[in-house]
């Protein structure tokens, strides 16, 4: 099995802005020491770290890749963003959506951190990979055509899908957002259309407050082929574990994509300063196991996980390994120090049963036809 690992420095260079977590500095909100939004470099640096310390680098096909070019951004968002964007740039930086900062060269860091994601689409799709691992920054699945949103300045995912249906590479491709926050963007682009099924399992109610409901679930020529699974706070590990057991892996199969692309955010986990959902390392490991199983059964394994959100220092790296380990069948391992500590912290067994019968709930939601639209 060969898996590709997409990453450039150069992404780590990103820069927020003035902000205290996701509070804008000023009146009574304080700076803080680290400075800046919590989508720092540092979660995807120490994730690099962590792959070259343990040994796994070296057991990965390690590329970076040319940016994405200006036919592929304009497949996907409108000139006129895409020129602001290059100005302000340009100029020094500025914000052009919500929570969206950037600084000089930001442009271009986006440009290449989509052309992470595009080539990591393009090399699975074509066959000179098994599967891969594009370590994206910044992020892409808050970002809307004409709106970045969410640290998201540019839709990675979406750029690259389109790129690979342009070459002709895929016909049918399959996004699972597990990132805890809602996938907005990703959702919005594709909402009218059935040639990509677009899945999200989140935190309910986190970010956006306004998108994300079980009822969402496309329209016209789309309706049907969106899925959100939004979960209340507190799930843990076998919520996440029979979600996909109900709802995603079930709605794959219907599917059969050509390729299945993972929205992979690491926020859920239980350290993460923007979620409260309890994930463990071995949780993402495990979803990994689920989601390459059914590529394995629907198109030949084809899989790509493009790096979400994450926000923990620490735990982030062990979670990432994790996944990475799993994907590309290592038997090298970074052994979770926290692991012992969280199934303490698991939810006790009737709330368990609560979320699981919530999950079941849902998926007898989604075995009915959709309405409206």
């Amino acid at each position: 099995m060969t898996t590709g690992f997409y990453f450039d420095e150069r992404c780590f260079w990103h820069s927020g802005g003035n902000y205290a977590l996701t509070l804008p500095v000023g009146d009574l909100v304080q700076p803080l020491a680290a400075g800046g939004l919590p989508e720092s470099p540092e979660t995807k640096r120490r994730l690099k770290n962590l792959l070259d310390v343990s040994g796994l680098a070296a057991e990965l096909t390690l590329r970076s890749a040319t940016p994405a070019d200006r036919s592929a951004l304009e497949r996907v968002h409108p000139a006129d963003l895409l020129d602001r964007f290059k100005e302000m740039s340009d100029a020094g930086g500025g914000e052009l959506g919500l929570r969206t900062p950037f600084g000089k060269g930001g442009y271009e860091i986006a440009v290449l951190s989509a052309g992470l994601a595009t080539e990591a689409v393009r090399s699975v799709a074509k066959g000179d990979l098994q599967n891969a691992y594009a370590l994206s920054r910044p992020p892409g699945h808050h970002c809307l055509p004409d709106w970045p949103n969410g640290f998201c300045l540019l839709a990675n995912i979406a750029i690259a899908i389109e790129t690979a249906k342009a070459e002709g590479l895929v016909d049918r491709v399959a996004v699972l957002d597990w990132d805890v926050h809602h996938g907005n963007g990703t959702e919005a682009i594709f909402y009218d259309r059935d040639d990509v099924l677009t899945i999200s399992l989140h935190q309910e109610k986190n970010y956006p407050l306004d998108t994300g409901d079980l009822e969402h679930r496309g329209k016209g020529a789309g309706l049907g082929f969106n899925i959100n699974i939004p979960l209340p706070p507190g799930g843990g590990h076998n919520t996440y574990l029979h979600a996909m057991e109900k709802v995603v892996l079930p709605a794959l199969a219907d599917y059969k994509p050509d390729l299945i692309i993972v929205a992979c955010g690491f926020d859920a986990s239980a350290f993460d300063p923007l979620s409260r959902m309890l994930a463990t390392a071995d949780t993402f490991r495990q979803m990994t196991k689920q989601v390459m199983a059914s590529a394995q059964a629907m198109c030949d394994g084809k899989l790509v996980l493009v790096h979400e959100g994450g926000y923990s220092e620490a735990y982030v790296p062990f979670c990432g390994h994790a996944v990475i380990e799993e994907l590309s069948g290592s038997a090298i391992t970074a052994d979770d120090p926290m692991a012992a500590s969280l199934a303490t912290r698991q939810p006790n067994a009737r709330v368990e049963a609560f979320f699981a019968e919530l999950i079941d709930e849902m998926a007898d939601f989604f075995a009915k036809p959709p309405e409206g639209g």
